[in-house]
């Protein structure tokens, strides 16, 4: 399994659109959370993320085909970074290439000195992961709706 990470551009817009919304749609069927859910964005927001200058979105790679994304911000003049959103084609989820793909970015940015990100509450593979990551639940939660929470995790280096 070679999993590699490469800077999303414009012309990659559309696809990488295409494969989120297959990502997140699962999620936004079963939680109804129409106004966060990344599966209910349009294109506009993708190429927004591409042309982020505080922050970088990656391909996920998967033995050189696209199968996912990764976007990493970082606020000016410090060293905290936050993963938001990650996502893999569902058919390749499990396989452990969503643990393999945040290993790649922190290795891409040693010098951050904290990470963090936001994922489902109940969405206890997602939680499971993150923690076995070095991840920890930071304390903080926000209801989404009465079927789904978000919670904050972080990590210091």
């Amino acid at each position: 399994m070679k999993i590699e990470l490469k800077k999303a551009t414009l012309s990659d817009a559309e696809e990488l659109y295409d494969i989120q919304v297959k990502a997140f749609m699962p999620l936004l069927e079963k939680y109804q959370d129409f106004d966060t859910n990344p599966a209910n964005e349009d294109i506009k927001r993708v190429i927004s993320r591409i042309n982020h200058q505080n922050g970088g979105f990656y391909k996920i790679l998967y033995d050189d085909k696209l199968i996912g994304a990764i976007r990493v911000l970082w606020k000016d003049g410090t060293t905290r970074f936050s993963i938001s959103p990650m996502f893999i084609l569902p058919e390749y989820q499990g396989k452990g290439i969503a643990q393999k793909t945040i290993k790649l970015v922190e290795e891409m940015y040693p010098h951050a000195t904290t990470w963090e990100l936001r994922t489902i509450l109940e969405e206890e593979r997602n939680c499971y992961l993150y923690e076995k990551m070095g991840y920890v639940k930071t304390g903080e939660t926000k209801p989404l709706n009465e079927r789904t929470t978000l919670v904050s995790y972080n990590k210091v280096s």
